[in-house]
């Protein structure tokens, strides 16, 4: 029999990468992504994920396609974020039967913008830059705060809106665990906004996003708290083997749910 073929787009980073894709460990696959729990659940089903990362929600609505001038013929040690990637529309370009988006990168990460043509940076790891790169960060580019999360969720509704302008396939958005390995917080009186809480209020927002817009949350607070996450969670934001293969599984129920698994009557 002919397995039904599905292609999901994941823009995100290890958070949807390492779940739907694979996850690696000192070099070995532990988990080899959503098609192990397709071949349980779904046998006639293949899932093909096509994984790109995203610096942040504000930044993929800016982009353009084009790397900036600035950055042309510099080699810089980006890592998992290279410029053909930070600055990529592929999502908004690319026909898939679902896309699987995250608010992690809106969560956490900093970016740097450019001071004289405004273009965003995600600057990976720059304190291992030599060190005339990490000058030339320091006088064309200014630091960015984190996003907050009003903003986020305008702009998730705004991401939405032109993936559904173009395609009617769904779009999923990953929320993110609350639990901190090492949080023992239990008075704020004082305190700056801890990451535990922050990640709380974007989960709210999600959800009230969702209500409003009607895109569909993978779930992974609850998942992973479910199952327990001292025994899944790596680090802040990091799954093992086993919480990668539970997210995926989740992962699955929704896109079951909403007839993207369901079989295809071929044209004649």
């Amino acid at each position: 029999m002919a397995l039904d073929r599905i292609t999901i787009f994941a823009k995100g980073n290890l958070d949807v990468h390492d779940t739907l894709h694979s996850l690696r460990v000192g070099g070995a696959v532990v988990w080899n992504g959503i098609n192990e729990v397709l071949r349980e659940r779904t046998p006639a089903a293949i899932a093909r994920v096509r994984h790109e990362t995203w610096t942040r929600a504000d930044a993929l609505l800016a982009a353009d396609g084009g790397i900036p001038r600035a950055l042309a013929g510099r080699d810089l040690a980006l890592g998992p974020y290279p410029v053909a990637s930070q600055f990529s529309r592929a999502v908004f370009e690319t026909d898939a039967d679902a896309y699987v988006l995250t608010i992690q990168p809106d969560v956490a990460t900093y970016l740097f913008r450019h001071r004289q043509d405004g273009f965003p940076l995600m600057a990976y790891d720059n304190e291992t830059w030599p060190e005339r790169d990490r000058q030339w960060l320091r006088d064309e580019f200014e630091p960015v705060g984190l996003l907050d999360v009003d903003a986020s969720m305008e702009n998730l509704a705004a991401i939405a809106g032109r993936l559904a302008a173009r395609s009617g396939a769904p779009v999923l958005v990953y929320n993110v665990s609350s639990i901190v390995p090492g949080d023992t917080v239990y008075c704020y009186a004082g305190m700056d906004e801890t990451l535990a809480t922050r990640i709380r209020r974007f989960n709210v927002a999600l959800s009230d996003l969702s209500q409003r817009t009607g895109i569909s949350i993978v779930d992974v607070d609850a998942v992973i708290a479910r199952a327990g996450a001292d025994r899944l969670k790596l680090d802040a934001f990091h799954l093992n083997d086993e919480g990668c293969r539970l997210v995926a599984a989740e992962t699955v129920r929704v896109l079951d749910d909403l007839g993207v698994l369901a079989p295809r009557v071929a044209s004649r």
